[in-house]
């Protein structure tokens, strides 16, 4: 019995060190401040500040930051949906708009923006880290609008002319009339010059379509022949060429008085995406840092006395094995937080909240176990014994009380706005981590100090009552 009792806590003891290596690894990724304070302390004390032998700083990945933490701007959007195209339904063209501005924010390297869909016409726009709002109105209000028009037919011009005179129909175009062939088919723009452009300095902005624009292009041209098809961009005419052949591998120029720097620009934009309906900003909001900082302290500190005031109940109830639940604890604190870092999660106020909430469930597991541990104790049972049989049994409370908490967090994650998703992500992460943390670090640094000393001083284990 003493040889595997031995032989066990050798075992453990090589889990033990495995995991203190790993959890040191992980802290310095989390904290890289302490890792690079004291390799500067060593390298001024060698002498090796200017050497190439060094010791470097190590990797630094920052926590990637939500809106309510890191400050920015909040951008409510309405769409005009008065004027879709045969067959596009309202759902499909808000979620184009919001594939192209998401596609457009990440080209300026916003970090993590949220886009969503709200209603049934309403966008909205959240750029962390962006404190200009007019900035971020550019960022996003600048994508263009594209859009190809045929001729109205005379008598329906002169018509609405009429019309006008005595203030009625003024909304609309009396020259042309929009056709289904817009931004959405846009497949890549670039500047070029032809011969008579280059002479007069002037660039333009030729346009390749995708097979089905392309499509919808020869059609469009076919039925236009000598006659104007003018390009808009953002409701605004910006050249009526006319149709002299019909068109059919889906390539169009724009003309204008454009400078180079100009061209390159619109260029850009059309590239990250015209918008396949018009938007308009209804409303603007921004986040100061110091709100945002200000937040951070307060769930940081929030997160501090919780941990404290479980450490405490731990130790005083449940003595030794509290003890190396808190030690198991800063483990799962160091794992979860390095895999903040590594997936990256964008850690929000709501985030930070399902963190907090995850650091309870990893102490229940560990009350569950040290509570059979007990009863084996109090059954008359040696404390080896008692702690093999304690993690049996406690294995399918924690399981099953791992998995539906992981069930809800999967249901929050997959059918919820992002802001509740932020709490799902950490405390899906939490959940998981926590089973790895009562399982196997709260295990293995347990049976390292479980032996023949300790067998006849059981109430080191035994919980208050």
């Amino acid at each position: 019995m003493l040889g595997f009792d031995l032989l066990s806590i050798m075992n453990y003891g090589k889990k033990s060190l495995i995991i203190l290596i790993g959890t040191i690894f992980l802290f310095f990724l989390v904290y890289p401040a302490a890792f690079d304070k004291g390799a500067d302390f060593l390298n001024d004390k060698l002498g090796m500040e200017n050497s190439k032998l060094k010791i470097p700083h190590f990797l630094n990945v920052p926590f990637r930051l939500g809106l309510d933490l890191l400050g920015g701007t909040h951008l409510d959007y309405q769409a005009d949906l008065s004027n879709l195209a045969e067959g596009q339904s309202k759902a499909d063209a808000m979620e184009g708009v919001r594939d192209v501005i998401e596609r457009r924010v990440n080209i300026f390297g916003v970090s993590e923006p949220l886009v969503q869909v709200e209603g049934e016409n309403r966008l909205v726009v959240e750029l962390a880290g962006i404190k200009d709002i007019n900035q971020a109105i550019q960022l996003i209000g600048e994508t263009p609008f594209l859009e190809f028009k045929e001729e109205r037919p005379e008598a329906e011009r002169n018509a609405i002319l009429e019309a006008q005179k005595n203030q009625q129909r003024l909304n609309e175009d009396p020259y042309f009339i929009e056709t289904e062939l817009t931004g959405k088919y846009l497949s890549r723009a670039q500047v070029t010059f032809n011969s008579g452009a280059q002479q007069l300095g002037g660039p333009q902005v030729s346009l390749e379509l995708t097979d089905e624009g392309a499509k919808i292009f020869k059609d469009l041209t076919e039925r236009n022949l000598n006659k104007l098809i003018a390009i808009y961009l953002d409701g605004v005419p910006i050249s009526a060429p006319v149709v002299q052949s019909v068109i059919p591998d889906g390539k169009a120029v724009i003309t204008g008085q454009f400078t180079t720097q100009e061209a390159k620009a619109l260029v850009t934009r059309l590239n990250a995406g015209a918008l396949p309906v018009p938007i308009h900003l209804i409303s603007q909001q921004s986040i100061g840092a110091s709100l945002g900082a200000e937040s951070l302290a307060k769930s940081l500190k929030a997160g501090v006395f919780g941990l404290i005031l479980v450490a405490a109940f731990m130790i005083l109830f449940y003595r030794l094995p509290g003890l190396i639940a808190v030690l198991a604890l800063g483990v799962y604190a160091v794992i979860v937080l390095a895999i903040y870092k590594f997936i990256p999660v964008t850690l929000t106020l709501a985030g930070i909240a399902g963190f907090i909430l995850s650091l309870g469930m990893a102490v229940d597991a560990n009350i569950l176990i040290f509570a059979r541990m007990r009863e084996e104790l109090e059954s008359g049972k040696s404390l080896s014994v008692s702690f093999v049989d304690g993690f049996r049994r406690a294995w399918l409370s924690i399981r099953d009380s791992h998995v539906t908490t992981l069930l809800g967090a999967a249901v929050l994650y997959l059918f919820t706005t992002s802001l509740v998703k932020g709490f799902a992500l950490t405390l899906g992460i939490g959940v998981l981590a926590s089973l790895f943390s009562s399982i196997t670090v709260t295990r293995s640094f347990l049976g390292l100090v479980i032996g023949p000393r300790l067998e006849k001083k059981t109430w080191l284990f035994k919980a208050w009552k």
